[in-house]
């Protein structure tokens, strides 16, 4: 697995090169924001990046980024400020360890971003959790049993599934999913689609203060 890391700290970012590499990523690292800015995110097959960095800030780089790609995005940040994490959650990125870490906590969460694309596909479909979809035929199961959704639920849905694990903004899934709608129409469709799933409703999460993401256990708290 090909990893980008973004650290300026010449100490940590080489502990962090050597815990990746111990687990079998290559790993590509820069020490300058605006070295960073250019780069061809989609080769990556996660970007962890650090917030205070000379040149771009870490955060319009995010932005960049998730523009670009919907490659996963760890965040390393000494900022522990919860208003820091709410908004690098809703810039995109899909993690947030603030620093000092352990270096065992990188590792895990490291691997289970890492884990996920390889999750997503299974035969032209897609699986996440109990629940399975095919995008081009607009189906949706659970448990060998087809769910019967509207148009708008499935396209909330859908949008979900395409970072699995990762908060999307309310704003961002009226805009992804509804062609008219408010946020408040939006929970309205997701009190129902979590209904129709049943059990697997509750793979859809409440991320107070962001939006909802799409959880592939009922019990992943990340």
């Amino acid at each position: 697995m090909k990893v980008l890391l973004v650290e300026d700290d010449e100490a940590l970012g080489g502990q962090v090169v050597g815990h990746l590499e111990g687990i079998g990523c290559e790993v590509e690292w820069l020490q300058d924001g605006d070295a960073a800015r250019g780069v061809p995110v989609e080769t990556y097959a996660l970007i962890v990046l650090d917030l205070m960095l000379p040149g771009t800030y870490g955060m319009d780089l995010l932005k960049i980024y998730r523009n670009q790609s919907d490659v996963p995005v760890l965040v390393l940040s000494a900022r522990q400020d919860t208003a820091d994490k709410v908004r690098a959650l809703k810039l995109g990125a899909d993690d947030y360890l603030t620093k000092p870490f352990w270096p065992e906590e990188l590792v895990a969460r490291v691997r289970a971003r890492l884990r996920r694309p390889e999750l997503r596909r299974e035969d032209g479909r897609q699986k996440v959790g109990a629940i399975v979809l095919d995008s081009a035929a607009r189906t949706v199961e659970v448990e060998g049993q087809m769910v019967d959704l509207t148009k708008a639920e499935m396209d909330v849905l859908l949008a979900l599934a395409k970072r699995p694990g990762s908060a999307m903004t309310r704003r961002a899934l009226v805009t992804a999913a509804l062609e008219q709608g408010s946020e408040r129409t939006l929970d309205v469709h997701v009190s129902r689609l979590r209904k129709k799933l049943g059990d697997a409703g509750a793979q859809i999460a409440t991320v107070w203060g962001i939006g909802y993401k799409l959880l592939e256990e009922v019990d992943d708290a990340k």
